[in-house]
């Protein structure tokens, strides 16, 4: 399924099933951990700089795995391109 930028950007503005700050790490070994407002919409997990409206990236959770890892942490796996990992136990909002 295709999505242009307008149609993300519409839907990012949606009001969020969930919402956290979280430790955002990319899928490249030896990311560095940043700070990411992260807000699921649908089946789109969306993902912001903490000071800015517009988001930065997306994630169409299908087909992919959620991995518990520690006490406040876990991963999204997703079967096509590598993984994102992210770390919890920030404020969270909803």
């Amino acid at each position: 399924m295709r999505y242009n930028d307008k149609e993300l950007q519409a839907l990012s503005r949606q009001p969020a099933e969930m919402a956290a700050e979280l430790g955002m790490r990319g899928p490249k070994k030896g990311s560095v951990v940043k700070r990411r407002l992260v807000k699921l919409v649908v089946n789109f997990l969306f993902y912001f700089r903490t000071d800015e409206a517009e988001p930065i990236g997306a994630l169409l959770l299908e087909h992919c795995r959620v991995i518990h890892e520690e006490p406040n942490s876990f991963s999204i796996i997703m079967s096509s391109c590598g993984g994102a990992s992210f770390s919890t136990g920030m404020r969270s909002r909803r």
